[in-house]
């Protein structure tokens, strides 16, 4: 039988068989060789993300850790900075107070809280007619001085002396008033309109005063301020203890220029009382003339 003769069948058709068999096979093997290449580098793929993925994870947890860490390192040294800035500000620039008291009034009301420049007369001189906070040791016996409670323990001593750093709570220390005479001036009550004069000059006081107050229930003067002395009154005079009522003490009412802490310059509390505390106009015209 001839070799063209071995490949046909009974009917001289080629077996589908041994047409198929080797094509079918080499086929078999390449495809099969094929996939699996192309199924492990799919598998590498996705592991090599995923690793990926997760080695991102390690390091943002790690660098959220550093910076937590970081942040309470850095905590006690913001707070003693922060204090720090805190007593500089209060001791040398700017201090609140609280009004504990109501011989301001209607200017200021009890409770009411000021905020008062403290550099500002270490570049000028202090002017009539500004509220000014001062210490009154020495010179002063008021009797409607609010006195301050002893703390009964270390805790509540401490949360009394940081309500008093805001100006939250009275220190007993400190007086406000309103500076009507400077040094070498003349002061007095009064004209035959009940008005204080000032170097012979009357002031004009009734937007500043308590209403229906007059200028003063007392009369005083002519009294000649001394040098760095300043007469100060309230603007309630009903009730105000103040250079009228001082001058039986040392410096006859009036109150030393180095006794002085500062100006109260703005209400900051409450709001609705919030505002300047600008000088009248009773007092630039009392300059004018």
């Amino acid at each position: 039988m001839s070799k063209d003769e071995k490949g046909l069948g009974a009917d001289g058709v080629q077996d589908e068989d041994s047409v198929r068999s080797g094509p079918e096979e080499h086929g078999s093997d390449t495809g099969s060789q094929a996939h699996e290449r192309l199924g492990a580098s799919g598998v590498s793929d996705a592991g090599g993300e995923e690793s990926e993925e997760r080695t991102d994870a390690t390091m943002s947890d790690s660098q959220s850790s550093t910076k937590k860490g970081s942040f309470w390192k850095e905590l006690p040294i913001l707070i003693v900075i922060a204090l720090v800035l805190a007593f500089v500000i209060r001791t040398w620039l700017m201090q609140a107070f609280y009004i504990p008291s109501t011989s301001m009034e209607n200017t200021l009301l009890v409770g009411d809280r000021v905020l008062v420049n403290k550099v500002v007369y270490q570049i000028r001189d202090i002017e009539r007619g500004e509220v000014i906070v001062f210490d009154g040791d020495g010179s002063w016996d008021d009797p409607n001085t609010v006195q301050v409670p002893e703390p009964t323990n270390p805790v509540s001593g401490a949360f009394t002396w940081v309500q008093q750093q805001l100006g939250a709570a009275p220190t007993g220390k400190e007086y406000i008033k309103r500076v009507i005479g400077l040094p070498g001036d003349t002061v007095e009550c009064c004209d035959e309109q009940n008005r204080i004069l000032v170097n012979g000059q009357p002031l004009n006081e009734e937007s500043y005063l308590y209403p229906g107050s007059v200028e003063s229930h007392t009369e005083f003067g002519p009294i000649e301020v001394g040098e760095g002395e300043l007469w100060l009154m309230g603007d309630h005079r009903a009730i105000s203890s103040d250079s009228r009522s001082n001058q039986n003490n040392p410096g006859g009412g009036t109150v030393p220029i180095d006794h002085v802490v500062g100006r109260a310059f703005v209400i900051i509390w409450p709001f609705g009382q919030a505002g300047g505390l600008s000088v009248p106009p009773a007092f630039e015209e009392l300059e004018s003339e």
